[in-house]
């Protein structure tokens, strides 16, 4: 531990906290300041000047990063009429009831993703308790509930993301991996701040983005000067 704190702080050393770095200079010294031995994910996180307690000012959505997130996703669709696209479709697990009962009985959470059709929302009602805490209850803001299973399916797989305020305001992300290139980090970026501006909610005057920084795992967080 103690040989991790000497790394810390060397990298510590190289982040200038007082300083807004460019886009392409945080994500350079994002790369730079990575101190694990597994390819870290490379975070982001937007605090915005939303009040969450008000319905018109959540902000939640899904979009597809264009330069993927290196990340496998283990999705389970629930559907009873939608079966064999879901199987075409190579999901983890298909099942209706028998797997909503699987998850409230025997706590089973072998996935990252739900996939439900719409007649399946009532019964998944019953463990939103179980799933909301989570992040896993199915919405269709975040194309999770849907009848056409095969495209969400192929989104999550080429590596869709979903956002969402917490309770203070902030968005958190992945950009993707320590290991991708800058251009791939840069896009997904790009892509996720497109959307961010976009579902600016109209009751919010003034500055909407107050600051972002990107990190990763375990490594210094870094300011980063936002460009209109």
């Amino acid at each position: 531990m103690a040989k991790l704190s000497k790394k810390l702080k060397a990298v510590n050393e190289k982040v200038d906290k007082t300083k807004l770095y460019s886009i392409s200079e945080a994500l350079k010294l994002a790369k730079e300041t990575s101190i694990t031995k597994f390819d870290s994910t490379v975070e982001i996180a937007f605090n915005l000047n939303v009040d969450p307690r008000h319905a018109d000012q959540q902000i939640r959505g899904a979009l597809v990063m264009p330069g993927g997130t290196g990340k496998t996703q283990k999705v389970l669709v629930l559907t009873k009429t939608k079966v064999k696209e879901a199987e075409d479709a190579k999901a983890d697990f298909v099942g209706a009831e028998d797997l909503i009962q699987k998850i409230a009985k025997e706590n089973w959470f072998d996935f990252d993703v739900i996939v439900a059709t719409p007649e399946m929302m009532a019964e998944l009602g019953k463990i939103g308790k179980v799933l909301g805490p989570k992040g896993l209850m199915p919405n269709p803001k975040t194309g999770t509930v849907t009848m056409d299973v095969a495209k969400a399916l192929d989104e999550i797989k080429k590596g869709k993301v979903e956002y969402r305020t917490d309770k203070e305001g902030n968005v958190h992300s992945i950009l993707g991996k320590v290991s991708f290139n800058e251009d791939n980090l840069m896009k997904n970026y790009i892509a996720l701040l497109d959307v961010i501006k976009k579902a600016k909610p109209a009751a919010v005057k003034g500055t909407y983005i107050k600051n972002i920084s990107i990190s990763t795992t375990m490594g210094p967080g870094i300011k980063v000067l936002i460009e209109n």
